[in-house]
């Protein structure tokens, strides 16, 4: 089945269920403020947490510190106070900070746009830098995350066995016109549809094609 198809399919689906609210990331590029180097934190805060708490404690860093200066003068303390909701926050508050002043020093408050750059960054992996590339500078790249590794394997777009193999085996198979929308499109589908668990393939739109689905109901 081609990407466009299934892409389609995916929002077709959900806006028949309810339509999906806009993932944490999606929200940030939609904002004014939303900024690179506010994507990139944001990014580093929305590992393993809720994308709903995710959107309110950025919002509440972001107001009190604007820019990467600010957050890089900030107080670990004062910090751990704000984003106190986010998983492993102590560790988090430390590594925006230091990512900020890294940032402000190093490269005068601008974010770099290159993977190999970015994953220099401590704590930056490449699902973090692939994300800042999408939604800070609408660059061609697919963020694998948990929902994009496990949507792809069930629809047998790829048979790996980390979201590192999804990533080279989805840029290796889809046209690259289609990367900017995989991640955002594919996380609100595993967010609301092809859920860990109970998956709501009753309602799937593209159940017919699906390599998941055909194994679960295989007479």
């Amino acid at each position: 089945m081609e990407m466009k198809k299934i892409l389609r399919a995916m929002m077709d689906t959900m806006n028949s269920v309810k339509p999906p609210r806009m993932t944490a990331l999606r929200e940030l590029h939609e904002a004014e403020t939303g900024g690179p180097f506010n994507i990139l934190i944001g990014t580093i805060l929305s590992a393993r947490t809720k994308d709903e708490t995710t959107t309110k404690t950025v919002k509440v860093l972001f107001s009190k510190y604007k820019n990467s200066k600010e957050l890089a003068n900030a107080k670990i303390k004062d910090v751990e106070r704000i984003i106190k909701s986010i998983g492993f926050y102590h560790v988090k508050s430390k590594r925006i900070i230091e990512v900020a002043k890294i940032i402000d020093k190093k490269y005068k408050g601008k974010v770099p746009d290159d993977l190999d750059t970015l994953v220099s960054l401590p704590g930056v992996g490449r699902k973090t830098a692939n994300c800042v590339l999408v939604y800070a500078y609408d660059k061609p790249a697919i963020p694998v995350d948990i929902h994009v590794h496990r949507i792809s394997n069930r629809l047998g777009l790829v048979d790996t066995k980390n979201p590192e193999e999804t990533e080279q085996e989805l840029m290796k198979k889809i046209q690259k016109k289609y990367w900017l929308d995989i991640n955002d499109t594919f996380v609100m589908y595993g967010q609301n549809i092809c859920k860990p668990i109970s998956p709501m393939c009753n309602v799937c739109k593209i159940k017919k094609s699906c390599k998941y689905y055909k194994s679960r109901n295989a007479s």
